[in-house]
């Protein structure tokens, strides 16, 4: 390729530029092509892989034929991708040769302005807009790795605000077709995530830490960036590259009773970091937040001045000036759970946080809380979980609102003290502990589900709780952490299709099926009602369905373990898994099987290198039969343990062609045992084992075997040749 486009190229005699692109969606990559090609002095091509395949989302591929054709013609190019990471540079960085210049830009803008631009958006070319738009910003800026010219890059040119982002306009509209631009960095400011970490570091060591900086008026650097860079390393030191920023847990919480209870800010900012202090002692992978609406607040100056005197990990707490209930869509802090500092009542109303938590939750939030509790006593919490339906949920996505009641010192509220700090101080502790114990309670939960995470898209949210909102109704009451796991799942390792206690679940007569599904019908946890639920009703989520037929659901896999990764959900009830089934649903399974084919054809379409594969778990996860419509790629960040990769690829698998096939011949359905889970890990293709996910997942992505004999006998594979 090299070869032959230098030769075109030196005929020419013109010193073509490929400018590789680098930010996140609402960065501004294309308004910058746009701004460039309309007073430019030299031929620009962009090429972007939102429009690629005649307008439409392509492949990394075709991109590349796209360029190299440009450059072939003489032309400069535009590669318009988020290109945030270095393996997805490293194939357009070997476009260059003599003379072919390879340059990025940087688009390094604040995480809250790109997730604004995006969320506000409409008629984007990639269909990245509204509210899924923030989560997605955030994720990708959680792997961004800077470019360097080690790369092989000839130039990088560094813009972190507008007027840099136009002085760069500039510089390549004015540039001849004969014109070269000096190699080197240009723009790199000591923003860079190291030197910030190290600039935070030292602040901690200051001999007189009273003097502290602000935490938004660094340099030009937000401290929730710094924060965000250091949870991820903490992370991954402690838990490993597996476990991404997603999985820190955080709590974001206002301070107690200093606003209308009027409490003294100085005791109360001793109660909050020593309380802060003795919590993450306990518990190693966690974020506090402490959140205040206003700039230059006292009670945030104070906090972390005794949190500096006493070097408290600034990875695991730290301060924030914003919304408490916009903290992902303004700020791209993504906390779960959040803490409302409450009435007695715990009914909306009055000022403050209270009000705006009440007001951004609806309607949802006041009749979960009466569900759980009527009245609340100073020093103590409640969980409350939030439906799906509230909109700080759909919005921010917060699964839990933990409640607070702290002590009073306004003689106009209840419960007044008559300024007994000693009462109120110890009330104070009270409540922080247990708030923080609470927070616990959750963070516990969510790591027993991750470990044991369901392919079919488990959330925090979705985890049954009593209404003190300590501990998940099925949870067994053991001091062994391993058992509470093990007892949070007992019900679980009955149910679903199992149906004998040594874990078999083949079935030799429909009698013996008829007793197995009744019995797995009582023990589906509510957590797993959750695609019974949208099938059942898929009007109540119309934002996640994406098809609806009198037969079938069709919508996005939660937690996708390939680029594409539908499920067909069948709209019968008392049809929970493979085990239900018998002859009489052979039609049903038919119509699911078509719509999965009707899918996977329309994929190809639009990228002729997707190979997929249609079936069923022999044991879900989750109540309600559904086929899983899964790419061969198995590219995603959400395939993260030896559990998702045997349940797509083990005989755990049951292709649907297969199945229809069992079904016609013997009226049910063998299934396989869930032992196969635990197997070793071997390339779909070649079959070579490996020792864990990222050494397979490093070796899938560049092997070239056919598959298996087996998968290409009997339809079981479907492609653009099929």
């Amino acid at each position: 390729m090299e070869g032959e486009l230098g030769q075109s190229s030196k005929e020419e005699s013109v010193t073509a530029i490929v400018l590789i692109l680098v930010g996140p969606p609402g960065s501004g990559k294309t308004t910058f092509c746009n701004d460039v090609t309309k007073s430019a002095r030299r031929p620009w091509v962009r090429v972007c892989q939102d429009t690629i395949a005649n307008g439409k989302a392509g492949t990394k591929l075709q991109c590349l034929n796209s360029a190299f054709e440009a450059l072939k013609d003489g032309k400069s190019v535009f590669i318009d991708r988020c290109n945030l990471e270095k393996e997805q540079r490293i194939d357009f960085v070997k476009l260059g040769g003599p003379l072919v210049d390879i340059h990025a830009l940087v688009l390094d803008l604040p995480a809250k302005l790109c997730i604004s631009r995006s969320v506000k958006r409409t008629g984007h070319e990639g269909n990245l807009q509204g509210g899924r738009a923030a989560a997605v910003v955030n994720r990708m800026l959680q792997k961004k790795e800077t470019p360097k010219l080690s790369e092989g890059f000839t130039r990088i040119t560094f813009c972190q605000n507008e007027s840099e982002v136009q002085a760069a306009v500039n510089v390549y509209s004015e540039l001849g077709p004969k014109d070269n631009l000096p190699s080197g960095c240009f723009g790199q400011k000591t923003s860079d995530t190291k030197v910030q970490l190290g600039i935070m570091r030292f602040l901690k060591k200051v001999e007189n830490p009273d003097k502290t900086v602000s935490e938004n008026s660094l340099m030009g650097v937000k401290s929730s960036d710094i924060k965000v860079a250091e949870g991820k390393e903490v992370v991954e030191r402690n838990l490993g590259p597996e476990i991404s920023l997603d999985d820190v847990p955080t709590l974001a919480f206002p301070s107690i009773s200093t606003a209308d209870f009027q409490f003294d800010h100085e005791k109360a900012s001793e109660v909050i970091v020593e309380e802060v202090e003795k919590f993450l002692n306990k518990v190693k992978i966690v974020r506090l937040v402490l959140v205040d609406l206003t700039h230059g607040s006292h009670m945030l100056s104070l906090v972390r001045a005794k949190a500096a005197k006493i070097n408290l990990d600034s990875t695991k707490f730290f301060t924030l000036v914003g919304d408490i209930t916009r903290l992902n869509s303004e700020t791209g802090l993504r906390c779960t759970v959040i803490a409302n500092a409450a009435n007695w009542r715990l009914k909306p109303g009055g000022g403050g946080v209270n009000a705006a938590i009440f007001n951004a939750a609806g309607q949802a939030l006041e009749t979960a809380t009466r569900e759980c509790a009527g009245t609340l006593s100073p020093g103590r919490t409640v969980i409350v979980p939030l439906p799906p339906t509230s909109p700080l949920y759909e919005r921010e996505g917060v699964t839990h609102v933990i409640h607070v009641l702290g002590p009073n010192m306004n003689p106009q509220r209840p419960n007044f003290l008559h300024n007994d700090y000693t009462k109120g101080c110890r009330i104070l502790r009270e409540a922080y502990s247990s708030l923080f114990e609470n927070f616990k309670s959750l963070v516990n939960s969510k790591i027993a589900m991750k470990k044991e995470q369901p392919e079919d898209g488990l959330q925090l949210s979705d985890l049954p709780y009593d209404c003190a909102g300590t501990k998940p109704i099925d949870q067994i009451q053991n001091g062994d952490q391993k058992s509470k796991r093990e007892g949070c799942y007992e019900s679980e390792s009955n149910k679903k299709c199992k149906g004998t206690s040594s874990g078999s679940v083949q079935k030799s007569s429909n009698s013996n099926m008829a007793e197995f599904t009744e019995s797995a019908k009582k023990t589906w946890a509510s957590w797993a009602q959750a695609l019974y639920d949208t099938a059942m009703h898929p009007d109540r989520h119309k934002d996640s369905v994406i098809e609806i037929s009198s037969d079938t659901v069709v919508l996005n896999d939660l937690y996708p373990k390939a680029k594409k990764h539908l499920l067909i959900l069948a709209r019968v009830n008392s049809l929970d898994c493979l085990a239900d089934v018998c002859k009489e649903h052979l039609p049903l399974l038919k119509t699911i099987h078509s719509a999965g084919l009707k899918w996977a054809k329309e994929f190809i379409s639009a990228d002729a290198s997707l190979v997929f594969r249609l079936g069923y778990h022999s044991v879900p996860s989750m109540r309600q039969l559904h086929l899983h419509v899964i790419s061969q790629d198995f590219d995603s960040i959400h395939l993260k343990n030896k559990k998702h990769w045997n349940s797509f690829n083990t005989s755990f698998f049951l292709d649907s062609v297969d199945v229809i096939e069992e079904l016609e011949r013997r009226g049910e359905v063998t299934l396989n045992d869930e032992r196969l889970l635990s197997m070793e890990v071997r390339c779909h293709r070649c079959r070579s084992a490996h020792p864990n996910i990222p050494r397979l997942k490093a070796h899938i992505s560049k092997c070239q075997a056919p598959f298996p004999a087996s998968l290409l006998q009997n339809g079981r594979l479907f492609s653009g040749t099929s």
